[in-house]
């Protein structure tokens, strides 16, 4: 028995093993990721135009999307479809081909995501 039993015996407080203490944060932190779908009205979400590093070729990008992967690639899968173009999702943001910018605002927006 080491001391932080010991002490927590004491006490009657129950130490928490570091393996514990992990599980506790990656539940945490699925948790404030969450599915997209849960995060609707909850997150600002930015749509932003872009051509820089494209070779001068237009692209939409949607930033600030807390979610996991999984659930990101499928936003962006159905926005793909919907839109009828390619694009790619990661780290956090979905890339669309193309300046569809007053179309995938009105698409999150039918969803109940806030965008700006």
């Amino acid at each position: 028995m080491d001391w932080k039993e010991q002490l927590g015996a004491a006490f009657s407080v129950e130490v928490p093993t570091p393996q514990q203490t992990e599980a506790n944060q990656a539940d945490q932190q699925t948790q404030q990721r969450g599915d997209a779908l849960q995060q609707q009205g909850k997150q600002r979400v930015h749509v932003v135009v872009e051509r820089k590093g494209r070779a001068g070729k237009v692209a939409t990008i949607i930033v600030d999307l807390q979610c996991d992967e999984q659930a990101l690639k499928q936003l962006a899968s159905q926005l793909k479809q919907q839109l009828g173009v390619g694009g790619s999702a990661r780290a956090g943001e979905i890339l669309i081909q193309g300046d569809h910018r007053d179309r995938v605002i009105d698409i999150l927006r039918q969803r109940g995501f806030n965008v700006k």
